[in-house]
């Protein structure tokens, strides 16, 4: 099987050194495996995207060398796409209405892995499925269960540990769930690496590729980069911009944050061949969530 790997930043800011991090193991274990690395810009949510945003990403990537091998997906251009796979969900009966606010759900609801467990409230209310209400997909009390290459055996259980979730918000954008499900099946994404902040996601992905008939790629989820107070770093936080007037030097940041050998090298083409060659997915399993205090 010829490895598909990806990376999918969202266009709301500059890389920081987190998203750096990202890229580069997910660079790294795609040519470790003579794979190919695509790369995807998660532009759906326009209320957050910033101008400009994915255009400097583009920029920073090539500026530290890192060259994607197929033309570069936008998931505004998928809508089609996820409207199809939403009409699947529906057509056997698992999708519902749901006019529960935001408000309204941390009231009754109890609190889970990744915010509150969505109670049920609107499952047999039978509320138009209008854009002006969300959609959800019903779950059930079945674990799901993959093994990460660097988190181990992940067991989850949808229903009772996140709640039925949302396809379709009431604003009428598509949810990250069935985005992201639809665009790897779509590009024939065989392996995914990127940050632990998404791994209580991937059951929800998971679930829906099983209700798609779509193939389950292979998942790794990296240790976070973090600030002092232990928060993520995030572009929608103000996190600093990667310096760009030094790659080897970030570079090997974050190949030490990886648990990897350091290169030592003049330009960043010389750098990679090395990189890639001694790359071992093996020795992040030992790297503890790392604080970035002394990077910026």
């Amino acid at each position: 099987m010829l490895y598909r790997g990806r990376f999918a930043p969202s266009p709301t800011g500059a890389l920081h050194f987190g998203s750096v991090v990202a890229a580069l193991a997910s660079y790294l274990d795609a040519r470790h495996q003579q794979g190919k690395w695509l790369l995807r810009i998660d532009d759906l949510d326009t209320l957050r995207e910033r101008p400009g945003s994915a255009a400097q990403i583009l920029t920073t990537l090539e500026h530290f060398g890192m060259h994607w091998d197929e033309e570069v997906v936008y998931q505004s251009q998928h809508l089609r796409l996820y409207q199809q796979a939403l009409a699947e969900l529906q057509n056997i009966g698992l999708v519902y209405g749901c006019n529960c606010s935001r408000k309204h759900i941390a009231a009754i609801a109890t609190a889970g892995i990744e915010g509150f467990i969505y109670p049920g409230s609107c499952r047999d209310r039978g509320i138009s499925k209008t854009t002006s209400h969300s959609l959800r997909l019903r779950t059930n009390n079945l674990d799901t269960v993959f093994d990460d290459r660097i988190a181990g055996a992940i067991t989850q259980c949808i229903e009772s540990e996140i709640g039925d979730f949302i396809l379709r918000r009431g604003d009428g954008i598509f949810a990250y769930q069935l985005a992201v499900a639809v665009d790897d099946h779509e590009q024939g994404v065989t392996h995914i690496v990127r940050g632990a902040d998404l791994l209580h996601s991937t059951p929800r992905q998971m679930y829906l590729q099983r209700l798609l008939k779509m193939h389950h790629p292979v998942y790794a989820h990296l240790p976070l980069v973090t600030n002092a107070d232990g928060s993520k770093l995030s572009k929608s936080s103000e996190a600093w911009p990667v310096d760009t007037s030094n790659p080897i030097t970030t570079l090997n940041q974050a190949l030490k944050f990886l648990g990897q050998q350091q290169v030592p090298a003049e330009s960043v083409e010389e750098l990679w061949p090395q990189a890639i060659r001694q790359w071992d997915i093996g020795a992040v399993k030992g790297v503890m969530n790392h604080r970035c205090t002394l990077i910026f």
